[in-house]
């Protein structure tokens, strides 16, 4: 038994690793048509492409969420309460759902810029495109910026008005002190929340796709399902994990050399009184961010439910959506968590330097874009399919056809890694309250093993799997890449729904999945609200 606590967690991690190695594989390997074509006459664009849109939406979202988390954390307004968790709400929605939502309301043939035309007698001219570069940015930026907003937030709270009272103690103005002690006290919880933004950036498919917007996960989607090449697909997404961990790796290194304190008593000081027209800028401020971000979204979508519902609704297919979507939520939120349980716990029992490297390596998966790991784990399973295939034929002279290959299989490997680490932190967080007394008193009750995580451990960790569970069930409705990517034939599901119906321009009729969605979308927000109100 103690052998096999020992051998799951790296297990898994290597199960990380050989997407991971498979992919940046094919980078070294000889290039083909296709990917000469590709290297000839589209990366250049890509790369632009993508540099511009990540630069666009991390300066946006610290921008935004650094102003709001400041204005909610330091000062005193009307409704700062209600505000201070209402600005995660953008959270719920998913970035490719604000991005048809803004293409149906302010594009050419939408009701804004009609109801302007016919209003002003003009053809617009100066309306800004919002099919462009800039429109990307802008519904990336709506939707991203929560991140900011709640590490930089939990920063300002904890040492923002005392980092400002010194500041002004000697001599510096409220804003030069904010530029000059509290900004820089607080970049390691606004480089974190950059460097999520970034790294949600680089893997969204939905958003970008809407837009017409050709990025790396595009590129790598059309490659695969347009260009039918596989080979020029991983070597796209290969340079693509590249990049990220690139990133990662200067993000750490950066992190490393920066020591803060934390004065937790500054979360009693008073809050600044605004005043005046102060006070009315800011209120509108944080008015309009939550309006275009979450207000104005779910009103349009839920008008547009209601118009598919009195049009045109297959009830049967849209259950069978809503089935799907719910099956492999369900089925990953219930295999990621009882692997991370077991993991967590044999960490517990072996906390050896190579343990909890083999943990830190099963949860790197996050930081891989959908559509990469789709590819790397697409490939090991093809060619293990075949080999399964081939085997069979000889020794029993049966022809098999493909045995994992449009099977569930493929996706809940790709959510397993995806999401390992949205459920490794609550479980392992609340595995921390378990003394080893509770675990030396099961032991003397003669419980050992399984027979212990099943008696003691998952009654004292229901909240933590409770947590873990509901995150990575919401991820897994709202991801798209791997779902559209490796899905078996027949079973779309509410993303690929919205996918397929935001690609024809057929708002309304994506509205309803997206409802659904958001309202999933909701119930970790809830939640989180909750806990902290504890």
């Amino acid at each position: 038994m103690t052998a096999s606590w020992r051998l799951l967690p790296f297990l898994v991690a290597a199960l990380v690793l050989v997407p991971v190695g498979v992919v940046v594989a094919s980078f070294f390997t000889p290039a083909n048509d296709v990917w000469q074509h590709i290297v000839e006459t589209t990366l250049p664009f890509l790369l632009v492409n993508t540099f511009w849109l990540a630069l666009g939406v991390v300066s946006g979202t610290v921008l935004l969420g650094v102003s709001l988390a400041w204005f909610t954390a330091v000062y005193e307004f009307p409704g700062r309460k209600f505000f201070s968790w209402a600005l995660l709400l953008p959270l719920a929605i998913p970035a490719y759902v604000t991005a048809f939502v803004a293409l149906g309301l302010f594009d050419f043939t939408g009701p804004i810029q009609t109801s302007l035309r016919a209003w002003s007698g003009s053809d617009l001219l100066w309306f800004p495109d919002i099919r462009g570069r800039m429109g990307v940015i802008i519904v990336m930026t709506l939707a991203f910026y929560p991140y900011v907003y709640l590490l930089t937030r939990n920063a300002f709270l904890s040492q923002g008005k005392r980092s400002l009272e010194a500041a002004q103690s000697l001599g510096q103005n409220r804003q030069r002190g904010f530029f000059k002690v509290v900004l820089p006290m607080a970049s390691p919880w606004i480089a974190g929340g950059a460097m999520l933004v970034l790294m949600e950036t680089l893997a969204d498919f939905g958003t970008v796709s809407v837009f017409n917007y050709d990025t790396f996960t595009t590129a790598i989607y059309k490659a695969w399902f347009s260009m039918f090449s596989l080979p020029a697909a991983s070597q796209l997404a290969s340079l693509l994990i590249i990049v990220v961990f690139v990133i990662i790796v200067l993000e750490q290194q950066f992190r490393s050399r920066m020591r803060y304190a934390e004065n937790k008593k500054s979360q009693r000081a008073d809050r600044i009184q605004l005043t005046g027209w102060h006070n009315f800028l800011v209120t509108g401020f944080v008015v309009a961010v939550l309006f275009f971000a979450f207000i104005l979204p779910v009103t349009q979508l839920c008008i547009w439910a209601i118009q598919s519902l009195s049009v045109d609704f297959d009830y049967a297919r849209y259950l069978e959506f809503l089935w799907h979507s719910f099956v492999l939520s369900g089925l990953a939120a219930l295999l990621t968590c009882s692997i991370v349980i077991v993991m967590v716990y044999a960490a517990r029992r072996h906390p050896s330097l190579s343990m909890r490297m083999a943990v830190r390596t099963a949860t790197i998966g996050y930081a891989l874009p959908g559509a990469v790991l789709a590819i790397g784990v697409f490939v090991p399973l093809a060619w293990l399919d075949g080999q399964l295939s081939d085997l069979a034929l000889q020794l029993f002279q049966i022809e098999t056809g493909l045995l994992i290959q449009g099977t569930l299989i493929i996706m809940l490997i790709a959510y397993l890694i995806r999401f390992m680490a949205v459920s490794h932190y609550p479980i392992d967080s609340a595995m921390q309250r378990v003394t080893p007394n509770i675990d030396e008193a099961a032991m003397g009750l003669g419980l050992y093993g399984w027979a212990m995580i099943w008696k003691v451990h998952i009654p004292i960790l229901k909240p933590g799997i409770f947590t873990a569970a509901t995150l990575v069930f919401v991820d897994v409705m709202k991801e798209m890449p791997i779902t559209l990517m490796t899905r078996p034939f027949g079973w779309d599901t509410l993303a690929v729904r919205v996918f397929e119906m935001t690609s024809e321009g057929e708002w309304e009729q994506a509205a309803l999945p997206a409802v659904t969605i958001v309202l999933a979308g909701l119930m970790p927000i809830i939640f989180f609200m909750r806990q902290t109100e504890k």
